[in-house]
């Protein structure tokens, strides 16, 4: 043995080979904490100063390789400045530079995920095998940085700056052949053979059949990208990733200049513009608030895993109710390997569940997800029914019927008869409350709310819905079979709307007191999307549907009259009386028209501003902050509200919820996370300029005492 650590191993086996294993003591998965990188430092001393070395290669105990840094470790140092994460990211850059100059060949056997630092970890040695199965990338962006550790250095020289660029500022995860076609990895091998075929390599390389040193070369030169050549190549890039990104998201475009900055460096020159970059991007209010959203992705992971993790397993589901979303959620189910029957009271609605879930199927075999036989598979999963009969081995049951709790009483008790013991019902109703369906059961102990958002396949969050009698059982149930699904389960407490419905809802009413005001909902929109909003609300109502819009505004009127309820005819319910229902028969606040690829396109609809000259005022024109305030104070009050009653349990929760289910923008870092942004004290004064607008602009009275004691909902 020559270094033995917590996280890390050397070995010294024949003919002078060492293998450096990671195996990080105590945790699933191998990532580069504190522990780690100093643990790296003190096995590349050991290496560099032992002359019995002749090769060496790094390899992982453990299914993953190393999948990134431990950002919750080196958070931390973002909050003390560009100079502080300057010197963190020059001592990374130090090792990883050793491990690239040691006096003899390496080789990484990729066996599993390396991603982030990980990948940067096996850029920094000569070759790198891979397992057919395995995956790697650089997620940086995600978090609102780049590659830090000389990964946007070493993959450009590697693989060319249009593949490093797109591997850089996609933040993509590629597969074993991808990566082996751009030559971000040397040979791919089944995973059974990984470690010989490192060692093949390794011995290949030791004895001078492949030149260890001229890749070397290669990675530490200037890159070799002519003028004319790579003017295209960038000024290209820029503009497309510009356009994907979006202005919020400075992180991707900067990875394309930085290629660019550094093309022409030798390698210590181009690690500092590397480094210089990423310290900017680091420091900034976007990466710490991209950070936190990551964090709390886990956060609500783990919650999830923990409730699910003494429920028994989902072998049969079932979806009450076809259709768009039964014919979403059977085929979510039946892709991740559930199978579920679907019932319906009629064979059309039934054929167009099945048409739903081979549409879906189709768009995944035309852009190569899926085989024709994959599909052909998990559609077979999908058990299309007319009888209750379906239902009796079922463990849990999905209701998707028609949003009215009089259809939905009446349906849940049928289904509930058919069921075995302990077989969970639940309910995917947005609005309703649950403690109000339950009362047509005989066991409401066995029922929740289990809300999907539409559409069902590209939505990640759904809320599961507490009603006043549901067993801790039943949501470690369907809180498992969620996570089957491969989604997003948030528990919150039943209210009228749950958690998102009746925060969004509170940003609609804002919504329509301002088009009732004069305010053109076309600015509205825009100013929306100026704030990072991915549509404005006029179009998010065309997009839900307009009658669902309706409805679910009369429900939560009914629910909260002292705030949610309107004395004037909403420009909503005028498009709803003229049968505009929006996309779905492509006439909304917008009309909907076809572009080449099939797709429906939003245009101006000068119809729509004649219908409502009648019901609202003369034109007026506020400023786009003035628009914006009008409609978040709303937003995080109910937000604050949800919070103070229990509906959700955290902020963290909370932020994540609205973040998954209807697309705050990531780069704020969650309503909660705004609001604390804005100051608990300054968000008050602000509402309360506006108190004359009505309750949902009234602060509550532990806000006030929050912002008297200068206090914030995160620490």
């Amino acid at each position: 043995m020559l270094y033995e650590g917590k996280a890390i191993s050397v070995t010294l086996g024949d003919e002078g080979i060492a293998n450096l294993v990671f195996d990080l003591q105590g945790e699933s998965v191998n990532k580069l904490n504190r522990l780690t990188m100093a643990e790296l430092d003190q096995a590349l001393a050991v290496l560099q100063n032992n002359n019995t070395v002749k090769g060496l290669i790094l390899s992982s105990a453990k299914s993953a390789f190393i999948v990134g840094a431990d950002i919750t470790e080196f958070g931390d140092v973002a909050s003390q400045g560009e100079e502080a994460i300057l010197a963190m990211v020059a001592q990374a850059h130090k090792m990883f530079n050793g491990y690239e100059d040691l006096p003899f060949p390496t080789v990484a056997a990729i066996n599993g995920m390396a991603l982030g630092g990980g990948l940067e970890m096996c850029l920094s040695v000569d070759y790198r095998v891979m397992a057919d199965s395995a995956q790697i990338g650089f997620p940086e962006v995600k978090l609102g940085i780049i590659p830090g550790w000389g990964g946007t250095v070493r993959a450009s020289r590697l693989c060319g700056a249009d593949n490093a660029i797109e591997w850089a500022a996609g933040a993509k995860n590629y597969k074993a052949d991808q990566a082996l076609a751009v030559g971000m990895v040397d040979a791919v091998v089944s995973v059974d053979h990984v470690q010989l075929a490192a060692l093949n390599l390794l011995k290949l390389a030791m004895s001078g059949d492949f030149d260890y040193q001229k890749r070397r070369a290669q990675k530490t030169s200037p890159l070799q990208l002519d003028m004319i050549e790579g003017g295209m190549v960038f000024e290209t890039s820029k503009g497309y990733v510009a356009q994907q990104a979006g202005k919020h998201y400075p992180a991707p475009v900067m990875a394309v200049k930085t290629i660019e900055r550094h093309a022409r460096l030798e390698r210590d020159e181009a690690m500092a513009v590397e480094a210089k970059n990423f310290a900017k991007l680091f420091a900034t209010d976007v990466s710490h608030n991209l950070v936190n959203v990551f964090m709390g992705d886990q956060y609500v992971s783990k919650l999830a895993k923990k409730s699910a993790a003494d429920a028994g397993d989902v072998a049969q589901a079932a979806v009450l109710g076809a259709g768009i979303m039964g014919g979403g959620i059977a085929y979510q189910s039946a892709s991740t390997g559930t199978p579920i029957v679907m019932k319906d009271i009629a064979q059309a609605g039934l054929d167009m569940g099945l048409a739903e879930a081979g549409k879906l199927l189709t768009g995944q075999v035309n852009r190569g997800r899926v085989t024709v036989e994959q599909m052909a598979a998990t559609l077979s999963k999908i058990n299309p029914t007319l009888s209750y009969a379906e239902l009796e081995n079922v463990d849990v049951v999905i209701e998707a019927v028609v949003e009215n709790p009089k259809v939905k009483m009446a349906v849940l008790p049928e289904a509930e008869a058919t069921l075995k013991e302990g077989a969970v019902l639940a309910s995917n109703t947005s609005t309703i409350p649950i403690s109000l369906l339950a009362t047509s059961l005989k066991r409401p102990e066995n029922f929740c709310g289990m809300h999907f958002f539409n559409p069902v396949h590209r939505m990640p969050l759904v809320e599961i819905i507490r009603g006043e009698k549901t067993s801790d059982a039943t949501i470690a149930k369907v809180t498992k079979y969620a996570l089957a699904m491969g989604k997003k389960p948030i528990v919150v407490n039943d209210c009228p709307g749950f958690l998102v419905n009746r925060v969004l809802f509170a940003y609609l009413a804002g919504f329509a007191a301002l088009v009732n005001e004069g305010v053109d909902f076309r600015a509205i929109d825009k100013a929306a999307e100026n704030f990072g909003w991915p549509m404005g609300p006029a179009y998010l109502c065309d997009v839900v549907g307009i009658d669902t819009c309706v409805h679910a505004s009369a429900v939560m009127a009914e629910g909260f009259p002292d705030r949610m309820s309107s004395e004037f005819k909403t420009a909503i319910e005028v498009l709803l009386e003229n049968k505009r229902l929006g996309e779905k028969n492509g006439l909304g606040f917008y009309r909907y028209e076809k572009d080449k690829r099939g797709k429906n396109k939003k245009v101006v609809d000068e119809a729509v501003f004649d219908l409502l000259k009648g019901q609202v005022a003369s034109p007026k024109e506020l400023t786009e902050e003035e628009i914006m305030s009008r409609l978040m104070v709303p937003y995080a009050m109910e937000s604050v509200r949800c919070l103070e009653e229990n509906i959700a349990a955290s902020p963290t929760e909370l932020d994540m919820a609205m973040v998954y289910g209807v697309g705050f923008p990531p780069f704020k870092g969650g309503i909660i996370r705004y609001l604390d942004s804005i100051g608990v004290a300054e968000f008050c004064q602000q509402a309360q300029s506006m108190s004359d607008l009505g309750g949902l602009y009234q602060p509550t009275e532990k806000l006030l005492a929050m912002a008297a004691n200068g206090e914030s909902f995160y620490a």
